[in-house]
């Protein structure tokens, strides 16, 4: 299975749709937080995945991401440019993008 991502396409190449989950952080956590886990979500609709996104904003984690969630997900997405803790999804498909030239 392969996991593609950009930040208008999220998608598994041969095979059924996925459960992702994903997170999205800024330095700021002000606009660009919010407008990358709309956009992932947005591409997973699209595309007829299930996409639930955690944003670590500047008031704080925001629709956190459960062991059960964690568990159940075909793969985990990380749209940060600061620091995400990965410790808990050990064992499990993670991407990581820390490219924010899509914002500009």
């Amino acid at each position: 299975m392969t996991l593609i991502l950009n930040c208008e396409k999220v998608y598994k190449t041969g095979g059924n749709n996925m459960k992702l989950l994903a997170i999205t952080s800024c330095p700021n956590g002000i606009a660009h937080t919010y407008m990358a886990a709309e956009k992932l979500a947005k591409a997973a609709e699209k595309m007829g995945h299930e996409m639930k996104v955690e944003t670590q904003g500047s008031i704080g984690v925001e629709n956190e991401l459960t062991p059960e969630d964690i568990q159940s997900a075909d793969g985990i997405i990380i749209a940060a440019d600061k620091q995400v803790d990965k410790s808990r999804f050990y064992g499990k498909r993670v991407l990581e993008d820390c490219d924010s030239s899509w914002k500009k």
